[in-house]
């Protein structure tokens, strides 16, 4: 199956996605076609639901290193921030500062099936928490001021005459 980047404004952005129930074929093959998609629109992270999938996976490519992450659980939050320019394959076009916590400890299932546990920082710990944002259903400007995500989206529907 061919797969596209959802969009900003569709609903299903907004959605909260569901566990992945079983690792099996069709799944992998999926998890391939996001690595496709993601490579093709030069991006670094893709959560199932911007393929339109609903389901508790993303995927990275971080510093040459491969990432699938199966029903992730993020355990644990640095209480220090850092402030990074984001950007979001579903909002093409704009980008914003977003303070996210410097370190985060998830738990979550590969590819194989196996569960692991991975202490992250910078850029991975970055996209760990963007990527994660989009299973529950949230978007890098949901982290903005009110007043600035007005700007950003002002900014977005311009540029993509919406």
């Amino acid at each position: 199956m061919k797969y596209e980047i959802v969009v900003y404004p569709d609903d299903r952005l907004k959605l909260i996605s569901s566990p992945v129930e079983k690792i099996d074929n069709d799944l992998i093959d999926m998890i391939n076609e996001m690595f496709r998609v993601m490579y093709e629109s030069d991006g670094c992270g893709l959560a199932g639901v911007q393929i339109g999938v609903l389901q508790r996976l993303f995927v990275m490519e971080i510093k040459g290193k491969k990432y699938v992450m199966i029903n992730p659980e993020i355990l644990e939050r640095s209480k220090d921030y850092s402030i990074a320019e984001e950007g979001c394959l579903s909002l093409p076009g704009i980008g914003a500062e977003v303070k996210r916590s410097k370190k985060v400890t998830v738990k979550y299932t590969d590819i194989d099936g196996k569960e692991k546990i991975l202490k992250a920082t910078g850029l991975l710990a970055i996209c760990i928490q963007h990527e994660y944002d989009h299973l529950d259903g949230k978007v890098f400007i949901d982290h903005l001021p009110a007043s600035e995500k007005i700007n950003v989206l002002r900014d977005y529907r311009k540029q993509h005459n919406l």
